[in-house]
């Protein structure tokens, strides 16, 4: 456990970040059921978002704002940068939009085939 103390967090969120990504891309390209499909896009863009705020964080960073705690010629070094904390909420709702119509898909699929099974819902059209 004093492995992991050592480490710092944006390291380990950005491991744990790259490790949903690659589960999320995982479950997207080999699973034939939507529901799981859209399960692996939704951890993948979980994943991205992690990555995106570990890239952004500084071990020890202070808010965006320079003042008299803060002097002008260090602020690059000590201020986490706010525009990859911006964009990540952002892509959340993005996200969050972009599922809702998967799934509402997936329900019209399910209504109009009575299955969620990718090969099942192909039609040849020899």
């Amino acid at each position: 456990m004093s492995f992991l103390a050592d480490l710092p967090i944006s390291l380990i969120v950005l491991c744990s970040g790259l490790g949903l990504v690659l589960v999320g891309l995982w479950g997207m390209l080999t699973q034939r059921n939507m529901i799981r499909m859209i399960i692996g896009f939704s951890l993948t863009d979980t994943g991205i978002h992690m990555v995106m705020v570990s890239i952004g964080y500084i071990t020890g960073g202070t808010a965006p704002i320079i003042n008299d705690a803060v002097p002008m010629a260090d602020a690059v070094n000590r201020v986490v940068d706010p525009v990859p904390s911006a964009l990540v909420l952002t892509a959340i709702v993005i996200g969050l939009g972009v599922t809702a119509v998967m799934l509402s898909f997936a329900v019209r699929i399910y209504k109009a085939r009575k299955t969620l099974m990718i090969d099942e819902c192909t039609e040849s059209k020899w």
